[in-house]
């Protein structure tokens, strides 16, 4: 059993040796190239540190922790804007999924590369006619008769870091003759595969994270296979909870509660400070309420994880409210600042300005499942309330209609 508060204090005492080369200020200036390389040295150095992979097994690179002391370095980590994000989709849904399905020997390989920062791996789930609906995604994968390879085509959106990714992990219908989410199968493939075109899209704040990518006769051993032919739903839905409770900041990437008061106590009105003024603090107090009840939801779900039980469909909670509740907070600062408060500094990023927040948020409200699709996870499978009305349920796919 670690000692969580000696765990916690050591952690801390290593973060803070680190600011000063890896941190938020260390970053500013940076070309998008030297920031990567900046953030693969940082992965680097944590990883030989023992920081990296702390709640997955020894033998995929791990240090056999539990997801508690995970929170605890990953609550100090999150405050100094270390150059992670290009590796969270990598560490946080595509290499532990990986994990539990391929065999012992190359996984091993892959997640230490992952770990270190030297190998990127993307997840490619959204199409431009699938919406957040998973099952209704067209691109196929064929399987050749005469060898059991697989050949991909079709086309992917939204790819967070696909441009920098050296694999990805792939949902494809491999059967449309049976109901749509019976007939997907789900895979691992290489990025630099010969038919992989990958296409930066330019988000509103001006950042190009996010990929289309297209797939012309991709070849794909079946060995790259993740779980039974047809089952590719299931194992998409175990990717998505893991995503979802992989977020552990709960100002959901924004600005912290304490910027909040710092800049309502910094801003006046007829030369008084606004946090003085009741509605102003009404609102910090009821966003802090809502945090704090969020991250009460994630730990339950990291002590289920630690219990060896798999958390329930209360993540879609924690990732519907998180960002609503970044956004209103974000809108609010920016109206009581006025007119200065949508200034835009195209160097600010969302975790230190509003107005780059506020902008931002509507992305984290779609990746991952849209709002829509999480109230209904909530309402069927929490509240209990009736399935809405399907009429493609059970209907093999090439028969519906679009």
């Amino acid at each position: 059993m670690t000692d969580l508060t000696a765990y916690r204090s050591a952690a801390r005492a290593w973060i803070e040796g680190k600011i000063a080369e890896f941190g938020r200020e260390a970053r500013r200036g940076l070309t998008p190239a030297e920031d990567l390389a900046l953030g693969r040295r940082y992965l680097a150095a944590k990883y030989e540190a023992g920081y990296s992979g702390i709640s997955w097994p020894r033998e995929n690179g791990g240090q056999g922790l539990s997801p508690t002391e995970k929170l605890a370095f990953d609550r100090e980590e999150i405050l100094h804007g270390f150059p992670t994000e290009y590796f969270s989709i990598s560490l946080g849904m595509p290499v532990p999924i990986m994990l539990r399905y391929l065999p012992d020997g190359w996984k091993q390989e892959r997640a230490i590369a992952a770990l270190r920062g030297d190998e990127i791996w993307c997840q490619l789930f959204s199409e431009p006619a699938a919406g957040s609906d998973l099952a209704a995604l067209r691109t196929r994968a064929v399987q050749d008769p005469d060898n059991g390879d697989w050949i991909l085509n079709g086309q992917k959106l939204w790819t967070s870091w696909a441009h920098l990714a050296d694999y990805g992990v792939i949902v494809a219908r491999s059967d449309p003759n049976v109901a749509k989410h019976r007939g997907l199968t789900y895979f691992w493939v290489d990025m630099k595969a010969p038919g992989v075109t990958v296409r930066p899209v330019t988000l509103a704040a001006g950042d190009a994270h996010v990929n289309e990518v297209y797939f012309d006769d991709v070849r794909i051993p079946d060995a790259q296979r993740l779980g039974p032919v047809g089952g590719g739903f299931g194992v998409a839905m175990e990717t998505l909870i893991i995503e979802r409770y992989s977020a552990t900041d709960p100002a959901a990437n924004g600005p912290s509660i304490a910027r909040a008061l710092a800049d309502a106590t910094r801003m006046t009105r007829d030369g008084r400070p606004l946090i003085e003024d009741g509605r102003v603090r009404e609102r910090i107090a009821r966003n802090f309420a809502t945090q704090a009840a969020l991250a009460s939801i994630h730990r339950r779900a990291l002590l289920s994880l630690e219990a060896g039980t798999q958390p329930g469909s209360e993540g879609a909670i924690h990732k519907l409210v998180s960002v609503r509740n970044r956004q209103r907070l974000s809108e609010f600062m920016i109206d009581i600042e006025g007119v200065s408060g949508v200034r835009w500094d195209e160097l600010a990023t969302r975790k230190e300005d509003w107005a780059t927040s506020w902008l931002t948020a509507p992305t984290g409200r779609i990746a991952g499942g849209a709002d829509e699709m999480l109230l209904n996870t909530i309402a069927e499978r929490i509240l209990g309330l009736p399935q809405d009305h399907r009429p493609d349920k059970g209907v093999p796919f090439n028969e519906i209609p679009g």
